[in-house]
């Protein structure tokens, strides 16, 4: 839970000081990749897909609102995700922790996706599953929609957000009010 939305820099050292050191962590790693692997060869998906993704992203296309993706994750990482879940042609930008030189907490990644949509930040709503996301598209002066995955943020992030929703299937109805016109996400 310690490293939910950090840069993967930063998650491997905290990881490797739970696991005792960079050696059980290399193990670790090495187990998790060889599962991967397992999962590719089977034909399942790397990740599974978020509940009501599909339908949100397939809303905000039809209302012609071109998305972005801000993660932690590299920028080869973020492809083959949405890859696997057949999702890349709903995005126009993206922005991965590769790409910058702090990530998450740190609001570079969304001031990087917003750019690269060639929108203002103010613009923008961010959908975060994560406290560190969500810090991030708050200090990059976004509006933020929280939707909890592993954990539920913090008062302090609930108190600041434009919205939190238990699932992205609230989302859908309200992207009239949200996105009036094509926006940003």
């Amino acid at each position: 839970m310690q490293v939910v939305g950090l840069a993967t820099v930063e998650s491997q050292l905290i990881l490797a000081s739970l696991l005792g050191g960079a050696e059980a962590y290399d193990h670790a790693v090495g187990h998790v990749r060889r599962q991967l692997q397992l999962e590719r060869a089977d034909g399942m998906p790397l990740f599974p897909i978020k509940p009501g993704a599909a339908e949100f992203l397939a809303a905000l296309r039809a209302r012609g609102t071109r998305c972005a993706v801000a993660s932690s994750s590299t920028s080869r990482q973020i492809k083959a995700c949405l890859g696997s879940l057949d999702l890349l042609h709903h995005f126009s930008a993206f922005a991965g922790g590769d790409e910058v030189a702090r990530a998450k907490p740190d609001p570079a990644l969304y001031l990087l996706a917003a750019e690269r949509l060639g929108v203002d930040p103010a613009d923008c709503i961010a959908f975060e599953d994560s406290e560190n996301g969500a810090k991030a598209a708050l200090a990059a002066g976004m509006r933020v929609v929280v939707v909890p995955d592993l954990k539920h943020p913090p008062a302090s992030i609930v108190e600041r957000a434009f919205h939190v929703l238990g699932s992205l299937h609230e989302a859908v109805p309200h992207l009239p009010r949200w996105f009036p016109t094509a926006a940003a996400v």
